[in-house]
């Protein structure tokens, strides 16, 4: 059987053929961490292979992929991917204090396997239209008193169609569906949404008496790939999904200002759901900040009933 020896760790670890360098690590206790669960998704395995590189299987096409995209060097490989046939010297490159005690922790939780699950979810933003101007008229308090109360309300909302709110920003929030693996993200989404216009559209009267003022919400919803994994320190802790799927999302939701819409979705629903759902306007060559090329967006207005055509 070969070996490697793992700096700046100095541990000679025994292993067999069929086992990746990251594998090896991983069970005999080494702080070697990765973030996408070991599919050649992120390069934060990486191992700089001093000796024996002609001992190490070729490049996966996965690893390749990474490899392209961040031009390494051929000494430069990714432990998840790594096979070796004879004794191998290598150096993994978490280096420092920091890293190795972020790496232990990760090591001594309930998952040590990876700090991030790619998982594909539909994914929904919504924002408070002219909370700037909208906040000007109110006192502090009042502010609060009315962001508690909207968020109390949409969060409930969102809860009930099987989301969960991930984030508040401001007077906007972040909610996911399908984390839990139930079929449908994209269409609970979306219901979720219309709901959300719904109620807030009942308690309009309600905040119009006492500020004076008519609010009104956008909302965008995309479904894609993310990584939900866990940011923070300490107790502060918490678990979000990151992604140019999310990033894709807010956009859409920002949308509806320009086309003076309320709730726009994104191609990837629309296909999903077009059948059950009912479309105002159908919006071609949207322009996406941060994006390249142009976008189709649709207008959701409704969900399909039994007497709908």
């Amino acid at each position: 059987m070969a070996s490697i020896h793992v700096g700046p760790d100095d541990r000679q670890i025994v292993m067999s053929e069929a086992e990746t360098i990251l594998a090896a690590s991983l069970r005999e206790g080494i702080p070697h961490a990765y973030a996408c669960g070991g599919r050649a998704r992120c390069s934060v395995c990486r191992i700089s292979v001093e000796e024996g590189l002609e001992f190490c299987s070729p490049r996966s096409k996965g690893e390749c992929v990474v490899a392209e995209r961040l031009k390494l060097t051929p000494e430069t490989r990714l432990a998840c991917q790594t096979k070796i046939t004879g004794n191998v010297k290598l150096r993994r490159l978490v280096i420092d204090d920091d890293d190795v005690e972020f790496t232990r922790g990760i090591a001594a939780g309930p998952r040590p396997a990876s700090i991030g699950e790619e998982k594909n979810l539909a994914i929904l933003f919504a924002d408070v239209r002219g909370f700037t101007a909208l906040s000007e008229r109110m006192s502090p308090y009042d502010v609060i008193y009315f962001l508690n109360r909207y968020f109390h309300l949409t969060s409930r909302v969102i809860e009930s169609y099987g989301g969960y709110v991930d984030n508040y920003m401001g007077d906007g929030l972040m909610a996911l569906f399908g984390h839990d693996e139930a079929p449908d993200a994209a269409f609970r989404a979306v219901s979720a949404g219309l709901t959300m216009l719904e109620e807030v559209e009942k308690r309009s009267k309600h905040f119009n008496e006492l500020y004076g003022v008519s609010v009104r919400i956008g909302i965008g919803i995309h479904l894609g790939n993310v990584v939900v994994g866990t940011i923070g320190a300490g107790e502060r802790q918490r678990m979000t999904a990151i992604g140019d799927a999310v990033n894709f999302a807010s956009r859409i939701e920002s949308a509806n200002k320009k086309y003076g819409t309320q709730l726009l979705i994104s191609n990837e629903v629309h296909r999903r759901i077009a059948d059950r759902i009912v479309i105002g306007r159908r919006i071609r060559n949207v322009a996406i900040e941060g994006k390249t090329g142009h976008h189709v967006l649709y207008e959701a207005k409704g969900l399909r009933g039994a007497g709908d055509e």
